[in-house]
């Protein structure tokens, strides 16, 4: 990152990025994903799309990055202009249920969305600084680089903008690093993800 801008929460970092994409691109047309959480403000919240109606089957393509980044250049070419602001999204989307985004799915659509003329933003504020286990940042499990990158309270606590809580902040980034905090994420993500599939083979699914 060249550029770090500190600001008071995450929703005032995802607020901050939008704009920047919509003042960057022209365009005023932004992009988020269903079951997406960014915020609840009143800018961020029409990217947030969190409903209480559920799909009958998770993951309704299975790991088809190529069906899903389909569904982003549908809503391009059909309900905008054909320019964007910019696109959001979690690597993991968090108080959507911990979904991961299929293998390959933000390259394909970061692809689209730079030629739509946007901005492509991680939310990494629940799956940044090694919670992941495999990686420090979550954008990195899909070997994509995105233009701006939003950090929140996962790490240093929301309303934590300011110097004591940035000093904290710090400290447990030391932490993580000395302690290897990330590397004990992945050993104990894949133990209990073992785990889980093991209970998915033993049991039989209620999906049809």
């Amino acid at each position: 990152m060249q550029v770090v801008y500190f600001v008071n929460s995450g929703i005032e970092a995802n607020e901050l990025a939008m704009l920047m994409a919509c003042l960057y691109s022209g365009s005023l047309d932004m992009i988020s994903l269903r079951n997406a959480y960014h915020g609840g403000s009143s800018n961020t919240i029409g990217l947030t799309a969190l409903n209480t109606w559920k799909y009958p089957i998770p993951q309704i393509f299975g790991s088809d990055a190529n069906s899903y980044a389909k569904d982003v250049q549908d809503h391009i070419d059909y309900g905008t202009s054909g320019k964007v602001a910019g696109f959001i999204s979690e690597t993991i989307q968090g108080v959507g249920g911990a979904v991961e985004l299929a293998p390959g799915y933000l390259k394909l659509v970061y692809d689209i969305v730079c030629k739509a003329g946007g901005v492509c933003i991680a939310d990494e504020v629940q799956t940044g600084f090694g919670r992941t286990g495999s990686h420090y940042w979550g954008f990195e499990t899909q070997d994509v680089i995105p233009d701006i990158v939003t950090m929140a309270k996962i790490q240093f606590n929301t309303l934590g903008g300011n110097p004591v809580c940035s000093a904290g902040g710090l400290a447990v980034l030391r932490v993580i690093d000395k302690e290897k905090r990330q590397v004990h994420c992945a050993d104990v993500g894949s133990h209990l993800l073992g785990r889980i599939r093991d209970l998915q083979e033993r049991y039989e699914s209620n999906y049809p």
